[in-house]
């Protein structure tokens, strides 16, 4: 399914975005990029930033104040606001236009029960765990759809995600959690990663700006090698290590069995799937 196709969505049956900030804003770029019409659009943010008020006005996109302003049943509705708007929000939507949308979260450690306890327990809706990325068009969107979701409506969330990056299928809801602390929380790590090996080159006598250069297109060169070649991981990581080289003894560090990276990240990821846990539970 293309997004650009006149019968995805359309002025008459639009796509509803509530709220557009950092993600919101992020995935709208890229729906424009995959040719989806603003006219088929309608944007709900009560404070839109400076960027957003000139991205709906160069694409003729109506910027709305407030759901109630909402002049058609939108086909498909993206809720992307504040998990502690939701209680004062949700309701009213539901008064307005019940179960006519395709309900689509992208809010972590929100569950499909507590949004049904929100907009009624008939609403269709699915869970979209996606990551910044989304902005280049590079993200990685884990999805998982309600019940009452039909296969074609399973197919329009997935084609929304999949303009914007890979989209994957989970097989049930609970696995969310552990995609937010993969996925979800991972460009943080990387992004952390590239300032400790920046800071780990200034240790070895390389200046603040060089140490930076090197480690930012390093790990954007191995990611993009990593991306085009058919070898895995392990495969594209042994290929590069000589016995006894330089490489093999800062890996003897980085996979030691104990303090290694790999017990490491089991540790990171666990952290970030268990808060994504409690918040479905608070």
């Amino acid at each position: 399914m293309q997004l650009s196709n006149p019968d995805t969505f359309s002025a008459d049956a639009p796509l509803a975005i509530l709220g557009c900030g950092n993600m919101g804003g992020a995935l709208l770029d890229g729906w424009l990029a995959q040719g989806l019409r603003g006219d088929a659009i309608r944007i709900v943010d009560p404070v839109p930033s400076d960027a957003l008020r000139q991205t709906a006005s160069e694409h003729g996109i109506p910027l709305l104040g407030h759901a109630q302003e909402l002049a058609e049943t939108p086909k498909a509705m993206l809720i992307a606001i504040k998990p502690q708007m939701m209680a004062d929000v949700l309701p009213g939507i539901a008064a307005r236009f019940g179960t006519a949308p395709l309900y689509v979260s992208i809010a972590a450690g929100t569950s499909i029960a507590t949004f049904r306890a929100l907009l009624g327990g008939a609403a269709r809706l699915v869970r979209v765990m996606p990551n910044t990325p989304v902005a280049v068009g590079k993200g990685a969107s884990a999805i998982f759809a309600g019940e009452g979701v039909t296969a074609q409506e399973t197919a329009l969330a997935e084609a929304l995600l999949a303009a914007v990056g890979e989209t994957m299928r989970l097989e049930s809801e609970s696995q969310m959690d552990a995609v937010t602390g993969v996925s979800g929380s991972g460009p943080a790590y990387v992004f952390h990663m590239i300032e400790a090996l920046a800071a780990a080159a200034e240790a070895q006598g390389l200046s603040p700006d060089l140490a930076m250069r090197l480690a930012r297109q390093t790990v954007i060169g191995a990611a993009a090698l990593a991306d085009a070649s058919e070898d895995s991981a392990e495969t594209l990581r042994v290929n590069v290590t000589s016995p006894k080289g330089t490489t093999a003894a800062g890996l003897e560090l980085l996979m030691h069995e104990r303090d290694g990276l790999t017990p490491l990240m089991g540790r990171v990821v666990g952290a970030a799937a268990d808060r994504s846990r409690a918040l479905s539970k608070s």
